[in-house]
């Protein structure tokens, strides 16, 4: 049996297809990278541009401050007391409660206040000083009126409460003048928990006596946080100057800066128009006087106002100049 001849037959050549599809899918892989890069260089850019810059003077951190930690605790125990001890219809609870919240809230604002205003921040901070003053006449009214007596200084149960503040106090944090700003996160306490437990001892108990002494320790310990922190800021505001004189600072440092750069871009020899005079005449000469670089100036007053003369570049330390040949 003869097979029929193949010759002249084309026969199906599937080798061109896979070819093709193998082209196409080269090409989509490659369009996939790039669109990555895209994504990955868009992603990074905006990651940059979300990047907040750098503050001139910080602030906040208000959370950190023994300070707050210890008005929290008097404005707490402060509104306890009132609920348990007082007529809820007196004019004295609602003045120290408001007192007591004044002694807080202005930590808190001054403290944001730091970044635009240090006299501002120091304002404040003397009105939380002042109104936790008032509050503790408040407590010591109580306590004489009713025939209570007021612990001493030196009594074991001051001593006591005392402790509990020392031993919590982390090396005088409310007298720190530098703040970085840590967006003042949440108030770690329990909501649920008006009062710290710490002082749950005292600032529980059924006895009013006991209750408003431990308060007033609390006051006068955060009095003198308070007025360590207000040295702090003062002296700060002394060596470091107010906002407004750090803003015309860092101003004046960029414009000495600027200055500097185009003083080396004017005293840069331009290249030679002729390559066989290898000193052109635009080339900037030496001070004659110091010796620094000197540089393009135009007159401004004068005869010879409009004109252009060389000037040294340490003006005006020295005013050598030189005529512009």
């Amino acid at each position: 049996m003869r097979f029929p001849s193949c010759v002249g037959v084309a026969l199906p050549d599937d080798s061109k297809d896979r070819s093709d599809r193998s082209d196409r899918s080269d090409r989509l892989d490659r369009s996939d990278r790039l669109d990555r890069s895209a994504r990955s260089a868009r992603s990074a850019r905006s990651d940059q541009s979300a990047a907040p810059p750098a503050r001139l003077r910080p602030s906040g951190g208000y959370r950190d401050l023994r300070s707050f930690e210890a008005s929290t605790i008097v404005y707490d125990g402060t509104v306890s007391f009132c609920e348990r001890f007082l007529n809820p219809r007196s004019r004295t609870v609602d003045q120290m409660v408001q007192a007591a919240r004044s002694g807080r809230q202005n930590i808190a604002e001054g403290s944001r206040a730091a970044a635009t205003s240090s006299q501002t921040e120091l304002r404040l901070v003397n009105v939380a000083r002042a109104s936790l003053d008032e509050l503790l006449l408040d407590y010591e009214d109580f306590l004489r009126q009713r025939g209570l007596a007021q612990w001493s200084k030196d009594d074991p149960k001051a001593l006591a409460v005392r402790r509990v503040g020392a031993a919590r106090d982390r090396s005088d944090w409310s007298d720190r003048s530098d703040r970085s700003d840590r967006s003042d996160r949440s108030d770690r306490s329990d909501p649920a928990d008006h009062s710290d437990p710490a002082y749950a001892a005292w600032l529980r108990h059924a006895d009013p006596a006991i209750v408003a002494n431990a308060i007033i320790c609390v006051i006068h310990q955060t009095n003198y946080l308070l007025d360590c922190q207000i040295r702090a800021l003062e002296q700060s505001f002394i060596t470091e100057g107010g906002y407004t004189e750090q803003l015309a600072a860092a101003r004046l440092a960029a414009r000495r800066q600027q200055d500097r750069q185009t003083v080396r871009d004017q005293s840069a020899p331009t290249a030679p128009t002729n390559l066989s005079d290898p000193c052109p005449k635009s080339a900037a000469p030496a001070c004659p006087a110091c010796a620094q670089p000197m540089v393009v100036r135009t007159a401004r007053h004068g005869s010879r106002a409009g004109s252009q003369f060389w000037g040294c570049s340490g003006y005006p330390a020295c005013k050598a100049t030189l005529a512009l040949s």
